[in-house]
């Protein structure tokens, strides 16, 4: 199943709800723009590559439904809708990105009927969709560089086809590693408290056939110890100019841990996800998301009582002095970042 998967001739957007995974395969119809915000909330699509290419069909598929009189008012109300839609989740700079691409590219066709506007949008949609496969490709190759066959590799969160399009960005060296016979020995991450590495990471290596050993978050140091753990690959939300990179919760807490016992520590990513605009990790929003997710999720019963506070950010940032590596599509980036960063946009 494609996670994100749109039929041209219904007009239908379907992806894979992932807070059912690895229960439950199933797709869900996104027709509403409440339907595609609450999808995008409630992490039912999630990845920062993925929450792009989605926004990207969403915004299509919504502009079917306006009935603006004139090219003019038709650019307008998208933008309303875009921004409806932006304001789902903060930190992924890919939401903002892939809408920002679709209004840009409506705003230069404004001279066109709205229809002609409405099949740029469709293109544009399944341009980056198709952008992203090539990039995940790309990020793959190179990232394989930094591994050999055997290797012991640690992963937070989830960054492989699910969170991108095909193979990922922080599992894609390994499943393509996989794919050419090469053997790894992978360590996942459960990431709490929504568990997307015990959920997705270890379903999707599995699948794959990969060595694939789940371990709980607080478990790294051990793995590390032990002498199991080759790199760390993790992948990103958003990149700063200076490489400081947000990421899910507890990705520092991997790499500090990465730095102390002399472990290459590789932020895999593409570069829609670097923002020169931001200066620094300090700049990044961090999402703060329900308690309950703490406290309910996944329990049977609550797993503390109910008038005890939560504090639940949905990322934290890595300083870029723990990065070994940021792996694009376009090479990898050495320090220092703020020229590494920099040239690939030159």
């Amino acid at each position: 199943m494609d996670n994100i998967r749109y039929d041209e001739n219904l007009n239908e957007l379907h992806i894979i709800d992932q807070t059912l995974l690895p229960n439950e395969e199933k797709e869900l119809l996104l027709n509403t723009a409440e339907e595609m915000y609450d999808a995008i909330k409630a992490l039912k699509v999630r990845g920062a590559p993925a929450i792009g290419i989605c926004a990207g069909y969403c915004l299509y598929v919504l502009s079917l439904k306006l009935s603006a009189a004139s090219p003019e008012q038709f650019v307008s109300e998208l933008e309303k809708t875009a921004a409806y839609l932006n304001s789902s989740r903060p930190t992924a700079v890919n939401l903002s990105w892939a809408l920002n691409r679709m209004v840009a590219l409506a705003k230069s066709a404004s001279a066109s009927s709205v229809e002609e506007i409405r099949a740029f949008l469709l293109k544009e949609a399944r341009a980056i969709h198709n952008e992203d496969i090539e990039m995940c490709r790309s990020i793959s190759e190179f990232g394989l560089t930094l591994v050999k066959d055997g290797d012991g590799i640690l992963t937070h969160c989830n960054a492989g086809p699910l969170a991108t399009s095909r193979y990922g960005t922080a599992l894609g060296p390994i499943l393509l590693g996989t794919e050419r016979g090469m053997m790894f020995h992978v360590f996942a991450d459960e990431t709490r408290p929504l568990l997307q590495g015990a959920r997705l990471t270890s379903y999707e290596l599995y699948k794959a056939g990969v060595d694939v050993t789940l371990i709980c978050d607080n478990m790294a140091n051990t793995v590390m110890r032990k002498g199991w753990i080759n790199a760390c690959f993790v992948g990103c939300d958003r990149v700063a100019a200076n490489g400081d990179t947000a990421n899910k919760i507890g990705t520092c807490g991997v790499a500090i841990l990465a730095k102390h016992y002399g472990i290459p520590f590789y932020v895999l990513g593409p570069t829609s996800t670097v923002d020169l605009n931001c200066k620094t990790g300090a700049d990044i929003e961090i999402e703060e998301r329900d308690p309950d997710e703490i406290k309910t999720k996944f329990y049977s019963k609550p797993m503390a009582l109910e008038g005890v506070k939560c504090f639940n950010p949905a990322f934290d940032v890595t300083d870029n002095e723990l990065i070994a590596g940021i792996v694009t599509e376009k090479g990898i980036c050495r320090p220092p970042f703020s020229e590494s960063l920099a040239a690939l946009f030159k």
